[in-house]
């Protein structure tokens, strides 16, 4: 009996193996490159593959007879063809493909036909797919391609690569022509073109991102409220019409660990229901003490086509975020910042801080005939903090006579729990005509943004030093009233929570929290709303084009939200934009730009008495010029800007002792600078991105004389990037790669506070490397960042929050495609 089945089986599939023969031929496009990740499908099968990297493919097994042969990738024209199979042989098809024109998208919703560190569209920059070249503005830009070379994992890492932008801290924040742009406040992150809540805390994951484009300068005729240095878009990768999967997984140094996949591809036969599906995890230590990642992204996406005139698409991102907040390096207070290791951070080993943010997109693309197209798009973002830190309380420990132990810092802790909601939407239409010699596009639209800090948000804080019975907290320590201070027995307060000595190798012990003494503040409900029409003309006359833009902003925020009196702040603005794109040859344009900014100071801001208010709106106003070009056949973009931003309105921390939150408004801030960018490919296997910027960011006009002319707080005048990768395609080495790269960072002041002796964080040059090794669909690679183990500082606020970089590490990724 045990011989009988497989007899049968064997009886059975010899006939159906003798009935097929084998499909197998070369893709290349029209200059004779060959090209990878072509898909290749058989009708009425389910048989298929992609291409190599030499462009080439085989399928086996393809049933015997007339056939036909669907060849597809974005970005390039569909191509069906008969072939006839004979049993046993093999069909050999060569196809030759051409690029298609940009498809009429005006709301982003299939993905990106480039596959390159290159960028050659955008639709930040106009709110339409719109040449970079012919965008009147400054608009830097990662793809997905750069980071997964550079092993890069989250935003702040690879901003680096875009002139004139830096990290300002360890958390979701940076500069941007020396303006601060921070991830809770919506004036400067986008998501898809969208205002999404997103952490303040955590530097934001960028697995589930195609590209992370920055738009210089104020955005505000577009999106209404911005910030003045620019605007940062993350653009979440969309599905594509060919089936694609990848899975790769790193290790590496700080006992890190990551698994990320990436699926898209066709639902249906008719490709009209596409698919996409973004996984990423992290379980991640850190260099500096008791500091960890546990960080999970689910990132769906799907794209329906009913027909070529409708595209409905649907994105969500969850992101759940496990670790401690870690605000920065304390050091002695003699401001040497070699005192304490870079490794030593304030946390207790009970300290945590949990997030939690879902962002929802629904976005529709109508085109009602050539000319004229409707775009409304909807997102719906939640955010949960869940904290409980040990921090300083920005003060060195105090002695009984008054004087500050340089080797111990005050401390004080905070529990805290807060949830947000935001809703979005965007609705305009696309108007294309000609009249005469003069082509238009018009865009006429209505955005509204909302955003609500729901009830229930809270926290228990502890600080201070006890009152002579023990029995209550005073918040700071005055040695002339020594008397009503509990002292120990060297005549020193005793503090709420115990200082954190520097010198002591196991201060980040588990704390006893049980005897703290806590204030409990409730964070009353506030609901924030901005929205706005514009208008915005691009005229082409000839190689001349014509931006105008006008838009009417209207701001409003409550404090108290429907628990009592409301507190109620608004504030209008009408913001114009003006530009200027010229073609002096096919492949150079020189552009020029003037907008204005606008960005609202929240009422959290302005009706807090202790803030020293009320505060006026921050305005500004950019003046920018360039030239955008490309070479070696397009594949190589290259642009310069020089530019002159004012911002009139800045807030910073006046450093009252006694009043710590007391803010000062300053006058006048101008930044002035030049910019350069490179990105694409020098031949096809040899790949570069090259930015540097010279940004001039001082203080002209300020109530303290001292702020004159100093230079804006993390605001180098020079900084620089570049990173090249070559990989050899012929001979014995076929597949192996390398990259090689340079990031430098000229010295930075940390805070205005201290007007007369600021803290200065000083330059620094970092290299780093990559070995790379491909055969088909495989790849293993390292890479080594901080090569020479340079000891740096990213940026800070002042000697117990400086915030050091990374010493040299390592990190080995494989990856498969399939």
């Amino acid at each position: 009996m045990k011989y009988i089945i497989p007899l049968l089986f064997w009886l059975i599939t010899v006939p159906a193996i003798a009935q097929t023969g084998n499909l197998s031929g070369s893709i290349k496009n029209n200059k004779g490159e060959p090209l990878e990740f072509i898909n290749i499908l058989i009708k009425g099968t389910q048989l298929g593959t992609i291409t190599d990297k030499d462009g080439y493919y085989l399928i086996t097994g393809v049933p015997i007879g007339s056939l036909t042969v669907i060849v597809s990738s974005l970005g390039y024209e569909s191509q069906e063809k008969i072939v006839k199979i004979s049993e046993k042989e093999t069909f050999v098809l060569n196809i030759e493909m051409t690029e298609s024109e940009l498809t009429l998208q005006t709301v982003e919703i299939l993905g990106r036909s480039e596959t390159s560190y290159q960028n050659k569209s955008s639709f930040i920059g106009t709110k339409s797919a719109t040449a970079l070249k012919d965008v009147p503005q400054s608009i830097g830009y990662v793809t997905k391609e750069l980071a997964l070379d550079q092993g890069a994992f989250r935003v702040n890492d690879v901003v680096k690569n875009i002139s004139g932008v830096n990290q300002f801290t360890f958390y979701n924040d940076i500069t941007i022509r020396g303006h601060r742009i921070q991830g809770q406040k919506t004036s400067g992150n986008l998501v898809n073109g969208m205002r999404a809540m997103t952490s303040f805390w955590k530097q934001q994951l960028i697995p589930h991102i195609e590209r992370v484009e920055v738009i210089k300068g104020p955005a505000s005729a577009l999106f209404g409220n911005a910030s003045a240095g620019g605007t940062i878009n993350r653009v979440t990768k969309k599905p594509l019409k060919e089936s694609r999967k990848s899975v790769s997984s790193t290790l590496g140094s700080f006992n890190t660990f990551r698994v990320l996949g990436d699926f898209t591809g066709p639902m249906t036969e008719d490709e009209s229901l596409l698919f996409r599906l973004n996984l990423g995890y992290e379980n991640s230590g850190n260099f500096r003490d008791l500091q960890y990642d546990k960080n999970l992204v689910v990132a769906p996406s799907f794209s329906f086509l009913p027909s070529d005139k409708t595209r409905l698409n649907l994105d969500v991102v969850y992101q759940q975020s496990d670790g401690r907040l870690d605000r920065g390096q304390a050091v002695f207070g003699n401001g040497d910042l070699f005192s304490v290791p870079i490794t030593k951070s304030l946390n207790a080993v009970n300290d945590y801080l949990k997030e939690e943010s879902v962002n929802a997109t629904i976005s529709l693309n109508h085109q009602f005939n050539s000319n004229i197209s409707f775009n409304s798009v909807y997102m719906r973002s939640n955010y949960a903090e869940d904290l409980l830190e040990h921090r300083s309380n920005n003060v060195f420990a105090l002695n009984g006579d008054g004087s500050i132990d340089p080797e111990k810092v005050g401390m004080r802790v905070g529990i805290r729990k807060r949830n947000w909601s935001n809703n979005n939407f965007s609705n305009y239409f696309n108007f294309d005509f000609t009249t005469q010699k003069i082509s238009h596009k018009l865009l006429l639209g209505y955005d509204y943004f909302q955003q609500v800090l729901l009830p229930g948000g809270s926290q228990l804080a502890a600080r201070g030093y006890y009152s002579a019975d023990g029995q209550s907290a005073i918040n700071s320590y005055n040695p002339e009233n020594k008397s009503d201070y509990l002292l120990d027995s060297n005549g020193n307060p005793v503090p709420i929570v115990a200082h954190f000595d520097l010198t002591d190798p196991f201060a980040n012990q588990m704390r006893d929290m049980s005897k703290y003494i806590y204030s409990t503040s409730n964070f009353a409900p506030s609901k924030l709303n901005s929205h706005g029409f514009y208008i915005q003309e691009q005229a082409s006359i000839g190689n001349l084009k014509i931006l105008l833009g006008l838009r009417q902003e209207f701001y409003r925020d409550i404090l108290n939200y429907k628990v009592g009196t409301e507190e109620d702040v608004s504030q209008d603005a009408l913001i114009p934009r003006l530009g200027l794109v010229y073609s002096i040859s096919p492949k150079i344009n020189v552009y020029g730009t003037y907008v204005q900014g606008f960005q609202p100071q929240t009422a959290t801001v302005i009706n807090n008495p202790d803030a020293g208010g009320p505060f006026d709106p921050l305005t500004s106003e950019l003046l920018e010029m360039g030239a955008k070009s490309e070479w070696f056949d397009g594949k190589l973009s290259g642009s310069l800007a020089l530019y002159n931003l004012k911002e009139w309105g800045s807030l910073y921390n006046a450093n009252e002792p006694g009043q710590p939150d007391l803010l000062v408004q300053n006058g006048e801030e101008v930044s002035k600078g030049v910019e350069i960018d490179l990105a694409g490919n020098i031949t096809p296997n040899w790949s570069i991105t090259v930015s540097y910027a010279f940004n001039d960011a001082v203080i002209t006009q300020s109530d303290d004389e001292n702020l004159i002319g100093r230079q804006k707080p993390n605001a180098p005048r020079n900084t620089g990037n570049i990173w090249t990768k070559y990989l050899i395609k012929q001979g014995s080495l076929t597949g192996l790669g390398f990259g090689f790269g340079a990031n430098f960072v000229s010295e930075r002041f940390g805070s205005l506070g201290s007007s007369e002796n600021p803290p200065i964080f000083p330059s620094y040059e970092l290299f780093d490397a990559a070995v790379y090794y491909k055969m088909n669909r495989f790849q293993i690679q390292m890479n080594v960042n901080n090569l020479f183990d340079k000891t740096h500082w990213v940026g800070g606020y002042d000697y117990l929050r400086a915030f050091p970089g990374a010493p040299r590490n390592a990190m080995t990724t494989i990856s498969y495609i399939f």
